[in-house]
């Protein structure tokens, strides 16, 4: 099976359920209250499927295109734009009829719904394999810095100590906001401690600039093992060896042999003539040499690294699994919650991406460690998003509903009728800019 179809059928699979999830929160707090739903649809466009129960009221469909879903419920303005509904007389079945507080709690059920599914997949999945992560005060080599890092003042071999705000514990996005965030990062470097002023300005999309990442575990090149016949056992590499250059390339750790394969991977895909033959300096006993190593149409020579950081996994019981769960989808959301700011800058505009970003997110090879923990954190970007004060979304009808329940005014049925229309060409708009941005990055 291919890459593509992998990760197409993993992000369909996840926005299912994300969308089932989320419409079944409004449907089950609409149903509390007594307010009829008169469609549950997964997707839009024209029904493929389409099933209603005999004795039921409400009719569920899926729709042509795989994006989104929505609930239509009796007396409210909504994706449907059923507004020949809203002329009738108001019925006791109706949204409109509900009590504002009644109203606000099924347009925010989605939203809860979502936040409730990240912290259950969150607790499953420590459930389920534990927590694995490398302490950063255990780090052998200490850390790998770009160059962006050295001119800073962060050297090869520092070990990450902590903030002038907070300590450090394992290498994930926490980590790295920290560092961002950060006035000073204090590191252990020969034994002694040494705290590192930041620059002002320096933010997370600094920190992603460029091809090398910004700090990553020193992962020197040494070879563990070589697959038999492969490239590098036919040219009398062995178990020891330490790679320190390949094509005249700097290529003595894990991060910079790798930005090497990639640079030939690219002009490869360029049209450039590129020889799979590659000249490898490397170090035996404390002696240098020089050889040529054949690799296969993906430049691999064949060998496997010694892995000098090992991982300390944390295992959970069920019950204890929970609360984990519920502290580890929380901090996700206060992580992603501080990263939104940077959406309004000129580089997270222009770092929006649409289902082909999304699809990148997923691995190459169907992993449902991989899926489960990326579809938790959909889940809360959805979330999020739902909530924001557009016209069209979730927290669009809520900021109308806390007018309504401050003034005592209720806007008119064609106010809502227009901001749902001007509500739902932002939403295109914004999908239509996020999918070109995929475009432009493939193309590029």
């Amino acid at each position: 099976m291919s890459v593509f179809l992998i990760r197409l059928l993993q992000v369909i699979l996840s926005l299912t359920i994300l969308v089932v999830i989320h419409e079944l929160g409004h449907f089950l707090f609409a149903r509390l209250f007594g307010v009829r739903v008169e469609r549950f649809s997964l997707f839009f466009g024209k029904p493929l499927l389409r099933y209603k129960p005999k004795r039921g009221e409400t009719e569920f469909v899926v729709g042509w295109l795989p994006f989104g879903g929505y609930v239509e419920i009796a007396g409210m303005i909504d994706e449907s734009l059923n507004v020949e509904q809203m002329k009738q007389p108001p019925q006791p079945w109706e949204f409109r009829t509900k009590p504002a507080w009644q109203r606000m709690l099924i347009m925010i059920g989605g939203v809860c719904f979502n936040l409730l599914l990240a912290f259950f997949v969150y607790a499953m999945v420590l459930f389920k394999w534990g927590d694995s992560y490398i302490p950063l005060d255990n780090s052998k080599y200490g850390m790998e810095f770009n160059e962006r890092a050295e001119l800073i003042g962060f050297c090869d071999g520092d070990v990450l100590l902590r903030t002038d705000k907070t300590a450090f514990t394992r290498y994930d996005g926490d980590m790295l906001r920290a560092i961002a965030d950060a006035d000073a990062v204090t590191v252990l470097r020969g034994g002694d401690e040494v705290v590192i002023a930041m620059p002002k300005e320096f933010g997370l999309f600094d920190l992603q600039k460029d091809v090398q990442p910004f700090v990553q575990f020193y992962n020197p090149m040494t070879i563990d093992s070589v697959i038999p016949e492969s490239g590098a056992a036919l040219a009398g590499l062995v178990s020891g060896d330490r790679i320190l250059s390949v094509n005249g390339a700097s290529a003595d750790t894990w991060v910079t042999f790798s930005t090497v394969l990639k640079q030939l991977r690219q002009q490869e895909d360029g049209g450039a003539i590129v020889n799979h033959d590659l000249n490898v300096v490397y170090s035996r006993a404390g002696i240098h040499d020089t050889i040529v190593v054949s690799t296969d149409a993906n430049f691999m020579m064949g060998i496997t690294l010694e892995q000098p950081y090992m991982p300390v996994t944390k295992d959970y019981g069920f019950f204890s699994s929970i609360p984990a769960g519920i502290a580890y989808g929380w901090n996700t959301l206060k992580g992603y919650v501080s990263d939104f700011k940077y959406v309004f800058t000129k580089e997270g505009a222009s770092s929006l991406g649409g289902f082909g970003t999304i699809g990148s997110l997923f691995p190459a090879q169907w992993d449902w460690y991989s899926f489960w923990m990326m579809t938790a954190f959909i889940s809360i970007i959805l979330a999020v998003m739902n909530i924001l004060p557009i016209p069209a979304l979730d927290g669009g009808h809520l900021m109308f509903l806390l007018f309504e329940m401050i003034t005592g005014r209720k806007p008119s049925d064609k106010f809502m009728e227009r901001v749902q229309i001007i509500g739902m060409v932002i939403l295109f708009g914004l999908m239509i800019y996020a999918n070109f941005n995929d475009i432009v990055r493939f193309l590029l």
